[in-house]
């Protein structure tokens, strides 16, 4: 039997050694224009996916909806998926601290930071996995700091009735529409993890991006686009991105999941079927592009350019490319 996120998929990229196509992936794209209305659909985008951490930034509208109050560079690690830096480490212990709490009262899976230089050298200073430089440690923080403010218990803040959660979910609903929130399941984290169609997720980034300004909505989207490096990290494609296109927002999520929103209410996310994170920035690159990143003021289409390649190699010499094949006559 055919998995129902299978069905209906189609070429998303392929990647490319020497002159024949040696792989293809598949999966399933949607980009919305201003008005929120369909304008290029790849596979069936109504699909329910498991929108993993690209949900993050509508987890971070649910917090500030319940009382939680933060800075913008610390919002920005609320919804980040972040490199373990130093830096990101001393955001997280800030906005712990700020509610009077401690590392010891986060309960996300440790880890290494994921930017490898950072994890050699934390390895090599004696340390091991840890709760504050697991990617999500900044959306745990600010999760403890919201039932911190909200007079909710810290103590068991990742279960599902939670009242926390409980408000997550309701947020998902409201801004990822009548089909977010119907299914949850517990992520890679050990959040909470609630579904959404990609159109949906779309629409959802789309609200963060054209809301009222000072509303939770807009407060998320100005401190991604405001503060990228810490939404995830020097190297990392949703912080090229927002950095290319001001005023954008794009957050990745495992499983070759992303969603992006540009300033004037455009929207993408797309679902890669095999979850390869491979193929993801040049379909990032030509989805925004789609939805009209070009023409917003300030862009930087080279970087895009620049973020969109990804070399096939051969004896460590380029040999080929990993390209979008996404409306490739409308790019």
């Amino acid at each position: 039997m055919t998995a129902a996120v299978a069905r209906g998929a189609a070429p998303l990229a392929e990647v490319v050694r020497g002159d024949l196509v040696e792989s293809v992936h598949l999966g399933h794209l949607v980009v919305l224009d201003a008005a929120g209305d369909v304008v290029v659909s790849v596979g069936d985008p109504a699909t329910t996916i498991w929108p993993r951490s690209s949900l993050k930034p509508v987890q971070a509208v649910a917090m500030l909806r319940a009382g939680l109050d933060l800075p913008s560079e610390h919002l920005a690690l609320a919804a980040a998926s972040h490199d373990g830096t130093a830096r990101h480490v001393e955001v997280a212990r800030a906005i712990l601290a700020g509610a009077g709490l401690t590392p010891d009262d986060l309960a996300n899976t440790p880890d290494l930071p994921l930017d490898p230089a950072t994890a050699a050298g934390w390895q090599v200073a004696g340390h091991g996995p840890d709760r504050l430089t697991q990617n999500c440690s900044g959306k745990h923080a600010a999760m403890l700091a919201t039932c911190v403010a909200a007079g909710w218990p810290t103590d068991g803040y990742l279960a599902l009735d939670h009242p926390l959660q409980q408000a997550v979910r309701a947020a998902v609903a409201e801004l990822c529409g009548p089909d977010g929130a119907v299914h949850a399941t517990v992520d890679g984290c050990g959040a909470p993890l609630f579904s959404t169609t990609l159109v949906g997720l779309a629409r959802g980034f789309s609200r963060l991006v054209t809301a009222p300004a000072g509303s939770p909505e807009a407060r998320v989207a100005a401190a991604m686009s405001g503060h990228p490096a810490l939404v995830g990290g020097e190297h990392r494609d949703a912080t090229a991105a927002m950095r290319a296109v001001p005023g954008a927002v794009a957050k990745d999520g495992a499983d070759g999941v992303y969603a992006a929103a540009l300033p004037g209410g455009a929207a993408i996310a797309f679902k890669v079927l095999d979850g390869a994170g491979r193929p993801r920035p040049a379909v990032l690159v030509r989805a925004l592009l789609l939805a009209g990143a070009a023409a917003v003021p300030g862009a930087d289409v080279d970087a895009l350019d620049a973020l969109a390649r990804t070399p096939v190699l051969g004896g460590g010499q380029p040999v080929g490319e990993v390209r979008a094949v996404v409306g490739q006559e409308q790019a």
